[in-house]
């Protein structure tokens, strides 16, 4: 499943390395914050030398479009999902923000619209408050 997300580099978490059976293995972690009206923070890991060098040639800070897949596993009973950027692409000069613009001024009611009943202002109105 490859899905693409386009948000802001927030952090770049330390490198990671181990070696198993199999050989050596490296892997670098970075959060993106996604570019929406509530932006959600989320953690994505590069595999191997190439993801890694294709992080490190962006700064915190950059817009970047990814192309992720999403994968979940099981571990002693609990599962950890895992979501691996596969292509990382910079954003220069474009508009990533695709959500609407909205007045940030609410509309007014018009005054001519309010009724003479509401009009709450007329000292012809008796008092009969207790107090």
């Amino acid at each position: 499943m490859a899905i693409e997300i386009t948000g802001k580099l927030i952090k770049k978490l330390p490198l990671q390395s181990g070696s198993t059976p199999r050989g050596e293995w490296k892997k670098q972690e970075f959060i993106i914050e996604t570019q929406e009206n509530y932006p959600k923070k989320i953690c994505m890991s590069v595999w191997g030398d190439d993801g890694i060098s294709d992080i490190e040639r962006h700064s915190e800070g950059d817009i970047l479009k990814l192309s992720v897949n999403i994968e979940s596993r099981e571990y002693n009973q609990r599962w950890y999902t895992d979501v691996r950027a596969w292509r990382i692409e910079k954003l220069s000069g474009e508009n990533t923000d695709n959500s609407p613009h909205y007045n940030s001024q609410p509309e007014h009611q018009n005054s001519s619209q309010i009724s003479n009943s509401e009009n709450y202002d007329s000292d012809s109105e008796i008092d009969d408050l207790p107090f």
